[in-house]
Formats: structure tokens, C-alpha cells, sequence
């Protein structure tokens, strides 16, 4: 059997190859991650990043209810005209998200960037910390 490809055909094939391959590039693109550290105090959430070469007006970070998302980017300033033989320092955006055990009050975060180390300190709200009720006999 003989299969002929016509022009019209030849654009059809190219474009879902050219799909395929956004897909497979979305899809396997590095990913940046950091490790994280949570302590859970009494009335609040501490959380320590470890972020560095990141500056502060780089990083954004949201808090919503139980969660808690941390993003930014982390720019390298490479000369693409350079021969890099190795190149492992990395680059590009991250983005996390830690679910909290309670609800948190995102009126009163303390958040600080010193040497690398990224220290959120979030109480937790009025509602969700734990109250002693008195009990009385009758």
C-alpha cells in the first residue's frame, strides 16, 4: 500500500507534531523547588525557607485560610555567548503551596529574608486556637 502525502495533509501532520511537542515540553520543563521547615507553636505557624539567592521584592506570598503559597523567581545572569561546560545553578520561577493544619490570621504575618533563609511566622486565628472552658456545678 502506498500512502501519498499531499501539501494539505503535510500542514495537518506539523501542526499536531508542533502541539505534541508544546505539550512534552510543558510537561517535562524543570521544575524549582526548596525545601521547607514548619513548626507549630501554641498560636502560630513558623515556616523557614531555604531561598537562596532569591531578593525579597522577588518573592510573593499568600495566605488564604489553611493555605499558605510561597512563589517567586530566582534569576541567574548567564552569558548565553559563554561556553558553559557545566551549568547546574538554577534558574526560572517556583511556586509552593503547604496546607496548614488550622485557619490562620494573615493580618498579623511576620515575614523576613536574612542570608538565604526565608522565616514566615503566621498566628493562627482567634477561632482555631484552643480555649479552656470553665465548668461549673449546679
Amino acid at each position: 500500500m502506498t500512502l501519498y502525502i499531499t501539501p494539505a495533509r503535510r500542514s495537518l501532520r506539523r501542526r499536531m507534531m508542533d502541539e505534541m511537542m508544546r505539550d512534552w515540553d510543558e510537561d517535562y520543563s524543570p521544575n524549582l523547588t526548596f525545601p521547607i521547615d514548619v513548626i507549630a507553636d501554641k498560636d502560630s505557624f513558623t515556616i523557614k525557607a531555604l531561598l537562596p539567592g532569591v531578593q525579597p521584592e522577588e518573592l510573593e506570598i499568600n495566605i488564604v485560610n489553611e493555605l499558605v503559597t510561597i512563589s517567586g523567581e530566582l534569576k541567574i545572569d548567564r552569558d548565553e555567548s559563554d561556553d558553559y561546560l557545566l551549568a547546574e545553578c538554577p534558574s526560572g520561577k517556583f511556586h509552593r503551596v503547604l496546607t496548614l493544619p488550622t485557619p490562620l490570621n494573615p493580618t498579623k504575618v511576620q515575614a523576613e529574608l536574612e542570608n538565604g533563609i526565608l522565616t514566615l511566622v503566621i498566628p493562627k486565628a482567634e477561632e482555631a486556637k484552643p480555649r479552656t472552658i470553665k465548668v461549673t456545678k449546679k
